[in-house]
């Protein structure tokens, strides 16, 4: 049976937080079964509306009076003397904000309020005494279990002694459980309330069912005479499988979060670890042979399965061998043979050995033995794994469709075509340019110069494609069964490809841009000259300098001649710049989509797909049940994170570094003739 919920009413919007005991109640009576009463912590956001809590039991203090006051239940009902907090010590929120959820009270009457968190898989449990721990700073009470009759008083006391070394929990007995339904007789409650006097627990805990009424009572007993204090009650559901399993964040922008929204996650994470280090204590179900039966979430049989327990024995030899074959590869790169000029320099150039590098690093952080030490290092595990996985999936799809109906050769026949074809259209370009191009008057020697210079490199590279092209089949028959190592590797492939077949457009980019660049500092140094200024290299400052009369003549002439060849050479620059600036964006798409595969947090995103609960970004809460004379019940819910702040937190490393250079920065490069490099990789000097 599980727990009783009223059928949800939209709540009304409070403008703000309830700060007089006299508003919180009356706005308490205004509050409907189903409302929603707060957000969730590190940046969910909160609903339309907040309701405050209604009031408690009395503080029960001995028999007679507790009987005494049971009669007088339909009593009027008392100011509520606090307010509910959000996450520890805050008001309720406005609507709009943006604040961590749990239910307290405020710092004036913390003592006042009594938080039970309780779950809701022992709705239904057999009567007996609640274990769980007790949070004296924010005066709440973590139930973790029930332990069913019969038992002995020292073997449970045992058992919660051993209990605490494992899992470093203060876990205790905090109260007794009575469901009236199952267990009719009158003696138990006297029972239950003489247990008290055993575990010396402060304050005692009482919660019982009412047979088939929905409605629950819970009340405190205090075994100190002089305590004549009553404490307002609030009973909160969980699900103590999803507070478990689930993984609370911080908000992303610790900067900008207040002292108080840090104070209310630290409270909030106080109930989330209580249950996650408890994990020990639900090993045990109720089909043990021990002295104690206990019921949790796990209390009709321990979850477990027969492959993912194979799998778990045969993953160890599988890393351990795995992690050989990676030390040796690991060992071959970082020989010295690798550390020569040929080799070091393709090594760092071509991004197939980057990509390959970067996926042996991987491939060493999921080997290897070393147990995760935080929640950060298992997920960041878990993504590096799906992301391989999904890599080589693609990769070998990829493959399968490459050598399918012969679609290597076709693809080696349109090869040289399009090569011939695109220079074709760069000698049409060229002729173009040698003659009056867009109706300028170009320097003819300077442009007959260059055009048959550019001519020969293209001359040159149509005569090295056609001298490869009995090879190129082989070569990319060969290239194509690299795909079942990844997709991002035969991007990076495909990549290099492209650098390959237009490194001729690349060498026209470098020569005009350096010509280019060339002239414009010239000019610059002459203009100087004229002005009678000159370039300080050692304190790196332009001077004052006398020139003599051939000085200045000298300099007169070579400023006229490169200042009217500058059209010219600034003609091909831009061109070629134009040129290269296309095959950069082609190279530039297909790194974003290996930047892509390579960082997307896959298994995060899968998992907050199909078990939202488990990446939490805080909780809120819904009213259950709400009566004068009853402590006012809440069900505490999980929110998600975003899928935005799953990718922010848990993004994986790529190698690739871009450039930090505004745009700025870029058309001064451009203009002054300086060479782009928009990819280089990390530790890696830009010229």
């Amino acid at each position: 049976m599980g727990v009783p919920a009223a059928t949800p009413r939209p709540c009304p919007a409070l403008p703000g937080a309830i700060s007089a005991p006299g508003a919180a109640y009356q706005r308490a009576q205004r509050a409907q079964p189903g409302e929603s009463l707060g957000d969730s912590a590190a940046g969910g956001a909160e609903p339309p509306g907040a309701a405050a809590a209604a009031p408690g039991e009395r503080g029960w203090e001995k028999p007679g009076e507790r009987r005494r006051g049971a009669e007088r239940g339909g009593a009027g009902p008392r100011p509520y003397p606090g307010r509910l907090r959000s996450a520890g010590g805050s008001g309720l929120p406005e609507a709009g904000g943006r604040r961590s959820a749990a239910v307290c009270c405020s710092s004036g009457v913390a003592d006042m309020v009594l938080k039970v968190f309780f779950p809701s898989c022992c709705s239904s449990a057999e009567s007996g005494i609640l274990i769980g721990r007790w949070i004296a700073e924010q005066n709440s009470a973590v139930i973790l279990a029930v332990v069913h009759f019969p038992f002995i008083p020292v073997q449970v006391k045992q058992y919660l002694s051993e209990l605490q070394q494992v899992t470093k929990v203060n876990v205790s007995v905090l109260g007794s459980w009575n469901n009236s339904k199952q267990e009719k007789e009158e003696s138990l409650s006297e029972f239950l309330e003489d247990l008290g006097t055993i575990f010396s627990h402060e304050p005692w805990i009482q919660i019982s069912k009412e047979g088939d009424s929905k409605f629950w009572s819970c009340s405190t007993l205090q075994k100190r005479p002089n305590n004549h204090r009553e404490e307002e009650i609030i009973l909160v559901y969980y699900d103590q499988r999803k507070v478990m399993l689930s993984c609370l964040h911080p908000p992303l922008d610790m900067a900008a979060s207040t002292a108080q929204e840090a104070e209310d996650a630290s409270r909030l994470s106080a109930i989330f670890d209580t249950v996650a280090k408890s994990k020990v204590l639900f090993m045990t179900d109720k089909y043990d042979d021990g002295p104690i039966k206990l019921t949790h979430w796990q209390s009709d049989g321990v979850e477990a399965s027969i492959i993912v327990e194979l799998m778990k024995q045969a993953s160890v030899p599988t890393c351990m061998l795995l992690t050989f074959l990676l030390s040796l590869i690991s060992g071959v790169c970082k020989s010295r043979m690798l550390k020569f000029w040929p080799l070091s320099f393709l090594w760092s150039k071509l991004s197939t050995c980057e990509q390959l590098a970067h996926r042996l690093q991987h491939l060493q952080v999921i080997s290897s033995n070393k147990k995760a030490q935080n929640q950060t290092q298992l997920m960041r595990k878990a993504n590096i794994f799906v992301s391989l996985l999904i890599d080589v999936a693609l990769g070998i799809l990829l493959m399968s469709w490459l050598y399918r109906k012969n679609r290597i050769g076709h693809l080696a026949d349109t090869l040289i075509p399009v090569a011939d074809r695109v220079a074709e259209e760069l000698q049409d370009l060229l002729q173009w340019l040698m003659g009056a191009p867009a109706g300028l008057k170009m320097n003819r020697a300077l442009d007959q110069v260059l055009g048959r210079f550019f001519l020969y490199h293209i001359h040159l590279w149509i005569s090295y494609i056609h001298l490869m092209s009995p090879f190129i089949e082989m070569i990319l028959w060969y290239v194509g069964l690299s795909a079942c190592l990844g997709l991002t590797v035969a991007l990076c492939i495909l990549s290099d490809i492209v650098a390959l077949l237009t490194f001729h457009i690349y060498c026209f980019y470098v020569y005009g841009a350096r010509l280019y660049c060339l002239k414009i500092y010239g000019l610059s140094s002459l203009w100087r000259l004229f002005r009678g200024k000159k370039w300080n290299v050692l304190r790196q400052r332009v001077d004052s300098c006398s020139y003599d009369l051939d000085q200045l003549f000298i300099g007169t002439l070579l400023f006229t001649i490169l200042l009217f060849l500058l059209p010219t050479t600034a003609l091909y620059y831009l061109v070629f710049t134009l040129l290269r600036l296309l095959v950069v964006i082609v190279q530039g798409l297909i790194h974003l989509l290996v930047d892509l595969v390579d960082s997307l947090p896959l298994y995060s995103i899968i998992l907050r797909l199909c078990r939202s609960y488990r990446l939490a970004a805080g909780v809120k809460f819904r009213v259950l049940e709400q009566q004068d004379g009853k402590p006012l019940r809440l069900l505490m819910q999980i929110n998600p994170l975003s899928y935005g702040s799953v990718v922010q937190t848990y993004r994986l490393p790529t190698y690739s570094c871009y450039p930090k250079d505004s745009w700025t920065s870029l058309c001064k490069k451009l203009f002054l003739g300086e060479l782009i490099y928009p990819w280089k990789h990390k530790g890696e000097k830009q010229d």
